[in-house]
């Protein structure tokens, strides 16, 4: 096998329970490398023409590149793939956190799903061996509960799992899948195809790392990362703030969305700002498997109306922007719940606050009124509205 990979990738065929391991040859992996190329392959390979994306027809596959499992920042990304329920093409996802590496670690370069079991499942890979249990208990339950029984019951307190939540279950389009609780495949609707298969949750745990051409060459580029960091300004703003250190610049080259992207400046940008959050509620900085930058924001609040739990994590640029500015909303802490909320029910963010700006300008405009919204005034600026929205 070439450096980097398995040589493996897990077929599971739902409608049969059935599972099965193919060993590539060495010029797949050199003609699609990983990702999307290796996704699509199967999804165009065995998929049928026409197939509606919630039915068992519809090939789910979950594909980790040639870098990810090696010691590399911004590396460690599992895509995921299949015709999407949003926009009836192709869906691609990325994520990160220590999901995909973990993928690597258990044995195997990818996952290709297909059919429907006849009742919820979860799939587990430890260390090489997969297994398709019950996942009945799991049903209705939020991310984090799911995250931290699934480790429970496989008996491994390190092991990585990837779920789709209650939003998922209730039909909403724009699920995602989740690993960490707040580590999102979105915007795609992923999580709503997993559903459709009734499988529940991967969990993945192993110590078999892929074998690195030059070892001591990559440690020695490694261990250049962190002192270069302070040298570059839009390097170390991420790795102080993360991405929400975008939220000023934005503002100040009017490229902020504001009020449903009818302006591009928000009066209160500085209330959502990254900066502002490190100040006030950030707990602490997390990471991605083998990052030296720590973007990813984990704050908490105990005090006031809006409390946020850090199993939850914090808010990306993305999601500021979307529940922050988009609603011309400037409470941190409001915006900071509604992104614990998209990642305990399995929400993509970004669609979820667009879809609420979009909703509160058609009430503005008198376009919808209380009838509609049962009751809640969703006026731009109503951080309690967004949030019961």
């Amino acid at each position: 096998m070439p450096y980097g990979y398995n040589g493996k990738i897990l077929h599971v065929d739902l409608s049969r329970g059935r599972l099965d391991v193919e060993e590539p040859p060495e010029s797949f992996y050199r003609k699609y490398m990983g990702g999307s190329a290796m996704g699509l392959y199967y999804i165009l390979r065995d998929m049928p023409a026409g197939v509606d994306p919630l039915s068992p027809d519809n090939v789910l596959t979950l594909m980790a590149s040639v870098t990810t499992g090696a010691a590399i920042s911004g590396q460690s990304r599992l895509n995921a793939n299949a015709k999407s329920p949003m926009s009836g093409a192709i869906g691609d996802s990325q994520s990160g956190g220590f999901f995909p590496a973990e993928l690597k670690f258990a044995g195997f370069d990818g996952i290709v799903i297909k059919g429907r079991s006849e009742k919820p499942v979860y799939l587990t890979i430890l260390h090489g061996e997969a297994a398709l249990h019950d996942a009945s208990h799991l049903i209705g339950k939020i991310t984090g509960e799911v995250d931290a029984l699934l480790k429970s019951e496989v008996g491994e307190p390190k092991a990585e799992v990837l779920q789709y939540g209650p939003a998922a279950e209730k039909g909403v389009r724009f699920s995602s899948l989740l690993s960490m609780a707040n580590r999102h495949n979105g915007r795609t609707g992923m999580g709503i195809v997993m559903a459709s298969k009734n499988l529940k949750a991967i969990v993945v745990r192993g110590n078999k790392k892929p074998q690195i051409a030059d070892p001591k060459k990559l440690t020695e580029i490694n261990r250049t990362g962190p002192k270069l960091i302070p040298e570059n300004p839009d390097m170390d703003a991420i790795a102080k703030h993360g991405t929400a250190s975008v939220v000023m610049p934005q503002n100040m080259m009017g490229t902020l969305p504001t009020n449903n992207y009818n302006e591009g400046q928000f009066e209160f940008a500085e209330d959502i700002s990254g900066e502002r959050m490190t100040e006030t509620i950030l707990k602490e900085r997390d990471t991605c498997y083998a990052c030296v930058v720590r973007c990813k924001r984990v704050v908490e609040i105990n005090e006031g109306p809006y409390k946020a739990d850090p199993l939850y994590g914090g808010p990306e640029y993305e999601t500021l922007s979307t529940f922050g500015s988009y609603c011309g909303i400037k409470d941190l802490s409001a915006v900071s719940l509604a992104n614990q909320i998209c990642n305990m029910y399995g929400v993509d963010t970004i669609t979820c606050g667009a879809t609420i700006a979009f909703a509160m300008e058609c009430y503005e405009k008198e376009i919808i009124g209380p009838a509609e919204t049962g009751g809640i005034e969703l006026r731009f600026g109503n951080a309690q509205a967004m949030l019961d929205t």
